[in-house]
């Protein structure tokens, strides 16, 4: 997947990662938005059996938008760490933020409720992996 130009219009600065090098650690508070300009981004998740690995994103992808579209100093759910060299574009939150807020309560409370789902999921899974080894 490319970077569609639409997002490249929100980059504010691009930040390197070395290999292995953690972007996001989980339980860490950001309301910050990367874009993959370059490379593979492991998403990570904190069981009992250690450190599961639960995607692998590419280019185009993005990460740590969850926690911008709960705005409230939420907490990562997730770490991201550079499966090899890794090129982000930051995404200017501000914007991102006034264009959010601009949307109609109902499309919110449903993204909301996409998002939480989502994290009640991934919680399950990697729980039900765990217990599988």
């Amino acid at each position: 997947m490319t970077v569609n130009s639409q997002v490249l219009d929100y980059i504010v600065s691009e930040e390197n990662f070395s290999d292995k090098a953690v972007i996001i650690k989980e339980g860490n508070m950001g309301d910050w938005v990367y874009v993959i300009l370059e490379g593979r981004v492991k998403i990570k998740k904190k069981t009992s059996g250690g450190l599961l690995t639960i995607d692998t994103l590419s280019e185009g992808d993005f990460v740590g938008e969850m926690a911008m579209l709960k705005w409230s100093n939420s907490t990562r759910t997730a770490s991201a760490v550079a499966d090899g060299p890794v090129v982000l574009g930051v995404l200017d939150s501000v914007r991102l933020g006034q264009e959010w807020e601009a949307q109609p309560t109902i499309i919110k409370k449903l993204i909301s409720s996409l998002i939480q789902n989502l994290e009640e999921a991934t919680k399950k899974t990697a729980d039900m992996v765990v217990a599988l080894r």
